[in-house]
C-alpha cells in the first residue's frame, strides 16, 4: 500500500505559495500551543487547583517535546542535515530559536508558581512547605519517616576517579551533594536518586503541632527532596554536608527501528526500549544558585552543552503538581461531570436493567445476553448513532458494543485496532471474553503507538494466549486507524456492524479527551472495513474503497480533490466553504491547497489545536483563511471536515490530521457522515467552536495567538460548558418530560 502522489493544486496567483514565509515552523508552533496551555494556569478564571494541573500539563508536554522533537533535531545536526522544512529553518537554526522561546517561558512558569500559585494555596490552606518552614515537631515527624521508609531504599553514589559518574535515568530527579572529610578537609561529590514509588509530596499529619501562620491549613506537605536533602547526615556519617542541588535530566527517547528489516516486531521493539532508557541527553535542569564549577561537572559528564541547561528557580519538576488535584477540595476544582448515556442507547440501558448485565458475568444466561446485543444491534439497524465523548459515557457506548459483541451468541467475529488503551483494560477483557466463547477474534495492536510500547506488547500476549489472531501493524507504517468490525448472523444472513472514531479505545482518557464515534451497519463500510482488515492481517494490495478515505492509498487524493471541489464551486459563482477540525496541520500540499482555495475565493475555517503551519490573513494568499485553536477542561481529539458543496454540505470524520505522516507514513480511515442528522451534530459541533468566546484563541499572520474574551454584556460561550449543559438538558428531558 504505498502512498500516492498526487498533483500540486493549480495556483490562482504569481505568488510562489512554496515560499518559506507563508509556513510557520512546526517546533515553534508547537511551543505556542503548549503556552496556551500554560494560559490556563495564569488564567484567574480558571479553579485553582486546575490551574496547577495545567501547569503540570504544561510541564509534561514540554518533556515529550524534548525527548521526541530536541532529540530528532540534534540527531538532523549530527548527520550533517542542513535542509530546513517548508519554514525554510535548518535544524540547528531551530534548535537556537527552540531556546530563545523557552527560557522566559520557562522561567516566567516557575516564577508565577512561586510568587502567584504558591502563595494562593496558601490562602486557601493549602500550605506546599520548605523544610525551614516546618515546627520543630513536624520536622521530628519527617526524620522519623526518612529512618524508616526511604533512608533503607536510598543508594548515595560517590563521583571520584575510582567511582565513575553514575549513570542518570531520564526525569528522574537527583541531588548532586558535596560533603567535606574532616580529616582531609577535601570536598567531595555524590549523587542521591529521590526514589520512584513514593508520592512527590510528603503529607504531614493534622495532630503535629504547626508553626503559627500554618495553622488551621487543610493540607500540609513538604516536596521528597527536601525530605532527603535535610537528613543527609544519615547517608554520609562523619562526613560534614556542604550543600546540595536538584537536578533533573531528559533523555532521546525516540525509537531507531527499521521495522522492514525487523525479523520479529514484537522482540525487536522491546530491544529498542530497552535502548531507550540509555539515549543521548538532551536537556539538563538546575536549581539557578548551583555554583559554577558544579554546573560545569554536570555539563562535562552528561556530555552536554551549555545551551542544553535550563535554570529553575524554586521547585523542580512541576508535573507531579497534578498530586495535589486529589485534594477533597471541590471548591478549588471544575465541578464534577458524569458522562451520560445518549438518548439513543436509552432502550439499551432498559433492557441491561432487568438483567443486570453490568460487568462481564459469565452466569447470566445466553439469551439474556442476546436479548440485549439484539437491542443495541436493531438500534444501529434502524440508523446511524453517532457518540460524543466525553459528554457521551464511552462505557455504556463503546465499551458495552464490544461487551454484548463478546458474549452475545449470534456474533460470529470481532476484529478491530488497538493503538492506545488503558493498563487495566476492560476492552482487552472482553477480547479475551469473545475468543473463549468460541468467536473469531483478530486485533492488530500497534506496537509502536509512543511511550505505550511496553503496555501494548503486554496485552498482545494476553491476548494471544487466548487464541486472539494478534499481529503487530505494517511494515514500514504505523496503523492509527480506530476501528472495530462485528460480524453478526442474523435470519440466515451475515451483517457488519462497524465502530470508526476518532479516539484511542481507552475508557480512561475517553473521560478527558474530547472525540466522536460512528456506529453503522452500513453495507458499504462494512465491506471496506473488511478489506482493510484484510490488508492489515494478511497480503493485499487494496487500492479502492467504497466509501472510506483510507491512508496511506486514497486520503491524499481525496482531501486534495475536496477541496478542489470548493475551489470549482466558488470560481463558478457558487458556494465554497471549508470547516476543518483537527489536532495538526503540517502538510505542505494540503496547506498549498487551502492558499489556492482562499485566492479563489473559498472561505476556510480551521479549527486547530496544536500545531499549525499555515499562515492565515496573507494578503493574495491567505485572507479567506482563519484559525482558531480551543484549550480548555477537555483536550480536543477529534477530526471533522465539512465541505460545503455548494449547498449540498458532506461531512466527514476519522483519526487523520492533515499532517504528512498520518497521509502518507500510517494506516488512517475517515469516514463519510451520510445520516443528515448525524451532520446536523456535526455542524452544530463546529458551528459552537467557531463561536467560543472563553477557550477560542485566533492565530495572527504574525503566528501568535490573542484570546478571545466576551464583550461587555456579552455571554461567555465556552464550547466545553456550554456542551456539558446541553447534554444535562437532555439527561433532564429524557427522564422529566
Amino acid at each position: 500500500m504505498p502512498p500516492t502522489n498526487p498533483t500540486e493544486p493549480p495556483q490562482m496567483t504569481d505568488i510562489d505559495l512554496k515560499a518559506k514565509e507563508y509556513y510557520f515552523n512546526r517546533a515553534l508552533s508547537w511551543l505556542e500551543f503548549n503556552k496556551r496551555v500554560l494560559q490556563e494556569a495564569y488564567d484567574p478564571r480558571t479553579p485553582l487547583l486546575e490551574r496547577l494541573k495545567f501547569m503540570a500539563i504544561h510541564s509534561s508536554n514540554l518533556d515529550e517535546f524534548f525527548m521526541i522533537r530536541v532529540a530528532g533535531l540534534k540527531q538532523q545536526v549530527e548527520s550533517g542535515i542542513t535542509e530546513g522544512s517548508a519554514d525554510g529553518i535548518p535544524p540547528q537554526e531551530q534548535l537556537a530559536a527552540i531556546r530563545q522561546y523557552l527560557r522566559p517561558t520557562v522561567t516566567e512558569q516557575h516564577r508565577f508558581f512561586e510568587l502567584e500559585l504558591r502563595p494562593r494555596l496558601a490562602q486557601e490552606g493549602i500550605f506546599l512547605l520548605h523544610y525551614a518552614d516546618l515546627h520543630p515537631e513536624q520536622q521530628a515527624y519527617l526524620h522519623q519517616y526518612f529512618i524508616n521508609q526511604i533512608f533503607p531504599i536510598l543508594t548515595p553514589l560517590a563521583i571520584d576517579p575510582a567511582h565513575p559518574f553514575p549513570y542518570i535515568s531520564s526525569l528522574s530527579l537527583n541531588l548532586l551533594v558535596s560533603v567535606q572529610d574532616p580529616t582531609s578537609g577535601q570536598e567531595l561529590f555524590a549523587r542521591v536518586k529521590v526514589p520512584g514509588g513514593f508520592p512527590r509530596f510528603v503529607t504531614l499529619p493534622n495532630h503535629l503541632p504547626r508553626s503559627d501562620q500554618h495553622q488551621g491549613g487543610a493540607w500540609v506537605g513538604i516536596p521528597l527532596e527536601d525530605v532527603i536533602a535535610h537528613n543527609l547526615e544519615s547517608l554520609f556519617p562523619g562526613m560534614k554536608i556542604l550543600n546540595h542541588y536538584a537536578f533533573r535530566i531528559t533523555r532521546s527517547a525516540d525509537l531507531e527501528l527499521e521495522t522492514d528489516k525487523a525479523d520479529d516486531l514484537l522482540i525487536a521493539i522491546e530491544q529498542e526500549i530497552r535502548k531507550r532508557r540509555f539515549g543521548s541527553v538532551v536537556r539538563l535542569e538546575v536549581q539557578k544558585q548551583i555554583p559554577p564549577s558544579i554546573r560545569h561537572t554536570l555539563i562535562d559528564e552528561l556530555d552536554i552543552d551549555e545551551t542544553d541547561v535550563y535554570d529553575v528557580e524554586g521547585l523542580l519538576c512541576l508535573n507531579n503538581l497534578f498530586s495535589l488535584l486529589e485534594l477533597p477540595l471541590p471548591h478549588l476544582k471544575d465541578p464534577s461531570w458524569h458522562p451520560i448515556t445518549p438518548a439513543s442507547f436509552h432502550r439499551v440501558d432498559e433492557r441491561e436493567s432487568q438483567f443486570s448485565l453490568n460487568t462481564l458475568d459469565p452466569t447470566v444466561e445466553l439469551e439474556h445476553w442476546e436479548a440485549a446485543a439484539g437491542e443495541l444491534f436493531g438500534l444501529i439497524r434502524e440508523r446511524d448513532l453517532l457518540v460524543h465523548h466525553p459528554y457521551h459515557s464511552f462505557v455504556t457506548t463503546v465499551q458495552r458494543f464490544i461487551t454484548l459483541a463478546a458474549y452475545d451468541p449470534k456474533v460470529l467475529a470481532i476484529k478491530m485496532t488497538l493503538y492506545r488503551t488503558s493498563g487495566d483494560s476492560p476492552i482487552v477483557k472482553a477480547l479475551i471474553a469473545a475468543a473463549e466463547n468460541g468467536k473469531q477474534v483478530a486485533v492488530l495492536v500497534e506496537l509502536k503507538a509512543r511511550f505505550d510500547e511496553e503496555n501494548n506488547i503486554l496485552w498482545a500476549r494476553k491476548l494471544e494466549k487466548v487464541g486472539v489472531h494478534v499481529v503487530y501493524g505494517v511494515p514500514g507504517l504505523k496503523t492509527h486507524t480506530k476501528t472495530l468490525l462485528v460480524v453478526r448472523q442474523e435470519a440466515g444472513e451475515i451483517r457488519r456492524y462497524v465502530h470508526i472514531g476518532t479516539g484511542n479505545y481507552n475508557p480512561k482518557t475517553a473521560g478527558l479527551y474530547e472525540d466522536l464515534g460512528l456506529f453503522t451497519c452500513c453495507p458499504d463500510l462494512g465491506a471496506d472495513l473488511t478489506d482493510l482488515f484484510n490488508f492489515l492481517t494478511g497480503y493485499s494490495r487494496q487500492r479502492d474503497y467504497r466509501k472510506l478515505l483510507i491512508a496511506p492509498v486514497t486520503m491524499r487524493d481525496r482531501m486534495l480533490a475536496l477541496i478542489q471541489r470548493e475551489i470549482e464551486h466558488s470560481r463558478s459563482g457558487g458556494q465554497g466553504r471549508i470547516i476543518a477540525k483537527m489536532n495538526a496541520i503540517t502538510d505542505g500540499q494540503i496547506i498549498r491547497a487551502l492558499y489556492a482555495a482562499s485566492q479563489a475565493g473559498v472561505e476556510i475555517d480551521l479549527i486547530i489545536r496544536g500545531m499549525c503551519c499555515i499562515r492565515p490573513g496573507v494578503p493574495g494568499v491567505s485572507e479567506r483563511i482563519r484559525v482558531i485553536s480551543v484549550i480548555g477542561r477537555f483536550l480536543e481529539h477529534s477530526r471533522i471536515f465539512y465541505f460545503e458543496n455548494n449547498g449540498n454540505p458532506e461531512y466527514f470524520i476519522g483519526s487523520a490530521d492533515w499532517r504528512s505522516r498520518n497521509l502518507d507514513r500510517r494506516v488512517e480511515a475517515i469516514v463519510p457522515i451520510t445520516d443528515p442528522h448525524t451532520g446536523t451534530e456535526l455542524k452544530g459541533i463546529l458551528d459552537l467552536m467557531l463561536s467560543d468566546n472563553r477557550q477560542a484563541w485566533d492565530l495572527q499572520p504574525d503566528g501568535r495567538y490573542q484570546q478571545r474574551r466576551p464583550a461587555d454584556h456579552e455571554p461567555e460561550r465556552g464550547t466545553h460548558a456550554v456542551l456539558m449543559e446541553m447534554t444535562r438538558k437532555e439527561l433532564k428531558e429524557r427522564y422529566f418530560n
